[in-house]
């Protein structure tokens, strides 16, 4: 395993990296001495607009961890610009996916609904996105979970939402 990176908690520079952890195909991580099986850009290297241009790439290409990392990586970026809490939403919609493909339930729901309060503040076309039937179609995999018609797990049956 890797030393601990030093620093302040939670702001990379030169000195302080944290170590890329080798992670399989839905993000989960593995032991420090296999094979990485998922592979993304640096996001950190990219401004805002790029990492939502490429997590909405990722999103047609159900790939929900990279999507999540990315418009996670775009909140940080934006921080007092008042798009925070939108990509903020739209990095819960995309982690709640990848609970859905981990069979997580629970998890799922409670991030699309955190993600559907947070993308529904913003008006339908924010930056490309159509806020309002976003939202619904969270509330629609919600309902979909919650009484067993969308099942969570590896070969869960979805079409990506519209981002």
């Amino acid at each position: 395993m890797p030393d601990e990176a030093t620093g302040k908690t939670g702001v990379p520079s030169e000195s302080r990296q944290k170590p890329e952890r080798p992670r399989d195909h839905l993000g989960r991580p593995l032991p420090w001495d296999a094979e990485n099986l998922l592979h993304l850009p640096d996001l950190d290297a990219m401004s805002a607009d790029e990492n939502h241009e490429i997590a909405r790439r990722f999103v047609a290409q159900e790939n929900w961890f990279g999507a999540h990392e990315a418009w996670e990586t775009a909140w940080k970026k934006a921080r007092g610009t008042g798009d925070e809490e939108f990509f903020k939403g739209l990095s819960q919609m995309g982690a709640g996916y990848v609970h859905l493909r981990r069979g997580n339930a629970h998890g799922a729901v409670t991030l699309w609904r955190r993600a559907a309060g947070r993308i529904a503040r913003y008006p339908d076309g924010h930056r490309g996105v159509p806020t309002t039937s976003l939202t619904r179609r969270l509330e629609i995999d919600i309902a979909s979970v919650d009484d067993g018609s969308l099942e969570p797990g590896e070969t869960a049956t979805l079409v990506p939402p519209d981002v």
